[in-house]
């Protein structure tokens, strides 16, 4: 693109609205315009962060020449759709998780893509959140030595969240925990084994379409020897929030907490028993963005800490404003966003995959070729 600033028409003002002023920060992005449902919300939204163009209707944000793309903050259901849309009125799309919930619609964007020249980017936290920096800084030099095994949960209690969280299975909400496992190393999935387990009150079993509780996949990473584990859950099991990794290496492991905001552990080899854990906090890594965005990893700069996504989500892990970063430099440059839509395509088709696998006992479940790369 040229030089002038990139105009983002942010879609979504719920959590999405964090993303604003780490846009009006950044030297090459501009926020020409915002769009949301409630005509209440989206003029206080506009006055407060000094926006003039203001939209109730996503067919208007597509048909405005001036916007270069959308950042996609919509419930779920509504991401597959959008971004859709906005690729064949030329934009190109950032959108938060999952990229859709069904592998007709991952495969429809991916073409689509293709067929336009358009980028991509699916927003997820996870690979851009400070733990997973540490922990990809300590691969590539070399101080895990030769990764054998990685695992992730996400467990999350979804009582008091709006709604159509009750109609969602949980791991068509996977890629919090799939993204990290094949992030790592840049890879994808091959095929997958998934297995249900227990099961959900009677109401959510109707609205969902999913009797299971928890369900937990195997993941056969593509050309490796390498597997890994992921687990999931919404409703009615007990245990605290928590979005974790964890990596075994031949020579480091890095294991997340059991508890929320009490340290990490790496384990070393070939030290005596007692002395092979230590507890670590994970540095910050703002480092790696332009100075005018740096501030934004940081949770004293979340303006509204109160959003269920923050106190559950741990502030994303100060993930916001490199993902910014990230998909505006791509647009500038040209070069495709990491996660791009092949590779977003893969990390949410594992989940609707591990789905099928738990509805058929563990059956091994393909990935889709158009996802492989």
């Amino acid at each position: 693109m040229s030089g002038k600033p990139i105009n983002v028409a942010m879609v979504g003002l719920g959590f999405g609205a964090e993303f604003i002023p780490i846009y009006q920060a950044h030297p090459l992005a501009n926020v020409y315009a915002l769009c949301q449902r409630n005509e209440q919300k989206l003029a206080k939204s506009g006055k407060q962060f000094g926006v003039e163009k203001l939209f109730t209707k996503y067919e208007d944000v597509l048909a405005d020449k001036n916007v270069d793309f959308v950042h996609i903050n919509s419930p779920i259901p509504d991401h597959a759709w959008m971004s859709m849309a906005a690729l064949k009125a030329g934009k190109h799309v950032m959108c938060t998780v999952p990229m859709a919930t069904t592998i007709e619609e991952c495969q429809q964007i991916v073409e689509l893509v293709k067929s336009t020249g358009l980028k991509y980017m699916m927003a997820e936290t996870v690979v851009y959140s400070r733990e997973f920096l540490f922990i990809k800084d300590m691969y590539q030099k070399g101080e895990l030595g030769q990764i054998q095994y990685l695992a992730a949960s996400h467990p999350q209690d979804m009582d008091g969240w709006p709604d159509y969280w009750e109609k969602m299975i949980p791991m068509h909400y996977a890629t919090h925990v799939v993204s990290p496992c094949l992030g790592l190393m840049n890879s994808v999935a091959e095929y997958v084994s998934c297995f249900g387990s227990g099961a959900v009150r009677e109401d959510i079993q109707k609205k969902s379409g999913n009797k299971f509780a928890v369900e937990s996949c195997h993941i056969k990473i593509k050309d490796s020897d390498v597997a890994a584990h992921i687990w999931r859950f919404l409703y009615d099991t007990a245990r605290q929030y928590r979005e974790s990794f964890d990596v075994y290496g031949t020579k480091k492991s890095f294991e997340w907490t059991l508890v929320e905001h009490e340290p990490h552990v790496i384990h070393t080899a070939k030290k005596p028993e007692p002395e092979i854990p230590t507890k670590v906090e994970v540095p910050d890594f703002a480092h790696l963005l332009p100075e005018p965005i740096q501030r934004f990893t940081k949770p004293s700069e979340i303006h509204d800490s109160e959003h269920l996504s923050f106190i559950q989500g741990g502030g994303h892990g100060g993930s916001h404003p490199h993902l910014v970063n990230e998909f505006i430099t791509a647009l500038a440059t040209g070069r495709d966003p990491w996660p791009n839509a092949v590779q977003s395509a893969n990390w949410t088709c594992v989940g609707i995959c591990a789905h099928q696998s738990a509805e058929k006992g563990g059956e091994i479940v393909k990935l889709p070729g158009f996802t492989l790369g």
